[in-house]
């Protein structure tokens, strides 16, 4: 079972490279499930226009992942006229896909995980007031923290504020891997436009 954090973004790309993100990440999402694997969005960094994104960050998992991954990973080209310059004369715009396993980049350790109980807000009446059934968690090396009070069960809660903590830990590792990569992105003329690994031509 192979497990793929996939990173989708812009660069410093125009709001249509933006809007591109948002539309490769939905035809990708789509292909994998369709393919049998199991994939979740773990991040998105929001643009400035609704329906756009300036990345977003995939985590798959499944059997000969990385066969699928290699039809996406290097620079994306979609043709479509501007959704957002009417009249703008340019049609191609590009985005790239990083992938890395996640093996190499998870330091997952139970141990730098801090767990802390409290009172549940919200619906509920005394009961939930009286016991201390919400869990926060917070991971020491990063100072992320999770609070959990879906379930009366303080066991329950702890359970899920783990697991909600493990993905964004998992994100904030991919973001330390993606800024010792941002000079490759930093600029949008960097990336390979020449070289796509795939073209969609389809309306923005």
């Amino acid at each position: 079972m192979e497990k793929m954090i996939i990173q989708i973004t812009a660069g410093r790309g125009s709001v249509e490279c933006c809007r591109v993100v948002a539309k490769v990440e939905e035809r990708l999402l789509q292909e994998a499930r369709t393919a049998g694997f199991e994939i979740k969005v773990l991040d998105h960094k929001q643009g400035e226009l609704a329906g756009t994104l300036l990345s977003a960050t995939l985590l798959a998992q499944g059997e000969n992942l990385s066969l699928f991954t290699q039809q996406w990973q290097g620079t994306i080209q979609w043709i479509a006229q501007s959704l957002y310059r009417r009249y703008h004369k340019r049609k191609n715009w590009f985005v790239g896909v990083s992938v890395f396993p996640v093996q190499d980049q998870l330091a997952w350790n139970p141990q730098d995980i801090v767990f802390e109980t409290c009172r549940a807000s919200g619906p509920g009446g005394q009961h939930v007031n009286k016991v201390e059934t919400a869990v926060r968690g917070t991971h020491l090396p990063s100072g992320l923290q999770v609070l959990a009070s879906d379930n009366r069960s303080q066991l329950q809660n702890k359970k899920l504020c783990l697991e909600r903590l493990k993905a964004k830990v998992l994100a904030w590792h991919t973001e330390q891997l993606m800024a010792r990569q941002q000079l490759h992105w930093e600029e949008h003329r960097m990336l390979e436009r020449g070289n796509a690994v795939r073209t969609f031509t389809e309306h923005l």
